[in-house]
């Protein structure tokens, strides 16, 4: 009798704490979004006032990070603001570019890094050919055709300079993996379209 009573007890327990949990992760859920959500507005603004001028526009006042491009793809109709360096916090917040490496402008390699379950989940349905736009903070605006597709180790060694200006945007790799991280990394490269003449931009 005092087992059956246990047990009765047991299951009225689970039956009250059961539902609340699924509250509890819904409700984590939905800040989750909100504060996404909330982060995309910030980042937004911050990229529109340093397209005004002004230098490393933090989103919020104790962030670390500020925007320094954006990167659309017109195919699948989306567009990601990069922020400067691939912090852990950077990266949870939006893809990141590499600090080693410059805007077009500067050198001939651009590295773009970004979450395979997050912002650069896309990655996985961009094909050879596709168009890639990068707005850079200062108001250039460069054009890219994705020339490569591979899966590396990340301690290979890929010769992006063998492809002229190019433009990289590298994730983790599967993307169904369930851990996060491991050693694999899909690399997306794309060379930069050279103008036919000074405004005008061969597509």
């Amino acid at each position: 009798m005092i087992y059956s009573g246990f047990k009765k007890h047991i299951f009225a327990f689970l039956m009250i704490a059961l539902p609340l949990c699924g509250l509890w992760h819904i409700g984590q859920g939905a800040y989750i979004q909100a504060k996404a959500a909330l982060a995309q507005f910030l980042l937004e603004s911050a990229w529109a006032e340093t397209l005004q001028g002004q230098k490393e526009v933090k989103p919020w006042p104790w962030a670390d990070i500020w925007p320094v491009g954006q990167l659309s793809v017109p195919r699948l109709g989306l567009s990601r603001i990069v922020l400067a360096g691939a912090s852990g916090e950077a990266l949870a917040f939006g893809p990141g570019r590499l600090f080693q490496t410059h805007y077009p402008e500067m050198a001939p390699h651009t590295v773009i890094a970004g979450h395979r379950d997050t912002h650069f989940r896309f990655l996985r349905y961009v094909k050879n050919g596709d168009r890639l736009v990068l707005h850079t903070h200062n108001g250039d605006v460069h054009h890219y055709t994705v020339i490569d597709i591979r899966v590396l180790h990340e301690n290979d060694f890929l010769p992006y300079n063998a492809f002229g200006e190019t433009l990289t945007l590298l994730t983790c790799y599967p993307f169904e993996a369930i851990l996060p991280g491991g050693p694999l990394r899909l690399a997306v490269t794309a060379s930069r379209v050279k103008s036919s003449r000074p405004g005008q931009v061969r597509l």
